[in-house]
Parts: structure tokens; C-alpha cells; sequence
């Protein structure tokens, strides 16, 4: 994959970057494919559900709302994903298990970590447009990742 920064050198303003600084936990660094959103509070049900499904090299960006009181991916999620072809996960929100996915081939940035569980109520939305820290994540768009941080088509 591009280097990000190279990506923006040559296509500018036709893609957003992501000022939020997210960390970096999966097992791969760069990682880039279409959008599939979540968008959930405290609540990790429908991203369990999401990543049992095929991902087809999709990156699956979760809006938690910025929340870090409680994990959106843990270890079991993520090998979801890496089993059924997920390319990564952009969280606004907290994971947990962040040494086990560190081992995964999965490329995984979050805010942070809380080892508390979420609920498990399913409540939140699937594939609708989400916008986390000013930046449109809009389902099918391109996004990629990597040490520097996220870009996404406009």
C-alpha cells in the first residue's frame, strides 16, 4: 500500500485526513479498503455482528462517540474479523485485549484501551454515514491507514 502522506501529496483535498490522533494495536500498521460503519455508545453487539460477516478486506470504522469508559473490540472480535477477511478497524472509542491483537493480522487504531466490558443490547446503527473528529466516513468510500495517520475519500 501507498504511504499516506504520498497519497495526500498526490491527491490533495479529494481525501479528508483525520486530525484525531488514534494509536496504533493490530498486528499490521497500514492497512486500506472500503468503509463499513458502525455507530454505537457503550455497546459492542453490533460490532461483534458485523465482524462475524464477511469483511471482503473492509475496514470497519466504529463511532463510540469518543467514549472510553468501556471496549468496543476485544480479542475475540478482532480474530472475528481477521477469520472472516476484515482488513482493520478505526475506533473512536476504547478496545481491550490490546496485547493479543497486537499479534493479529489485522490492522487496528483506537483511542485508547479500558479492559471493562460494553454492553450488549445491539443498540446502534450499521452502515450509515459517521463522522468522527470533523472527517465523513461514508460506507463504500476508500480509507487508508497507516503510522501517520488516516485519509479518507471526500
Amino acid at each position: 500500500m501507498t504511504a499516506t502522506a504520498d497519497l495526500y501529496d498526490e491527491h490533495g483535498e479529494a481525501l479528508a485526513s483525520l486530525a484525531l490522533q488514534l494509536r496504533d494495536f493490530g498486528g499490521v500498521r497500514t492497512f486500506s479498503g472500503p468503509v463499513r460503519t458502525v455507530r454505537c455508545h457503550e455497546d459492542n453487539a453490533l460490532v461483534k455482528a458485523v465482524t462475524q460477516t464477511p469483511g471482503e478486506g473492509a475496514v470497519l470504522v466504529v463511532d463510540g462517540g469518543g467514549s472510553l469508559r468501556s471496549a468496543l473490540m476485544g480479542d475475540l472480535i478482532a480474530a472475528a474479523a481477521v477469520e472472516n477477511g476484515w482488513a482493520g478497524a478505526i475506533i473512536h472509542g476504547a478496545i481491550r485485549d490490546s496485547v493479543a491483537i497486537g499479534g493479529l493480522r489485522l490492522g487496528v487504531k483506537a483511542l485508547g484501551t479500558n479492559p471493562r466490558k460494553s454492553a450488549k443490547t445491539g443498540a446502534g446503527v450499521l452502515d450509515e454515514p459517521v463522522e468522527i473528529g470533523g472527517v465523513l466516513f461514508r460506507p463504500g468510500a476508500m480509507v487508508h491507514a497507516d503510522e501517520d495517520g488516516v485519509l479518507v475519500e471526500r
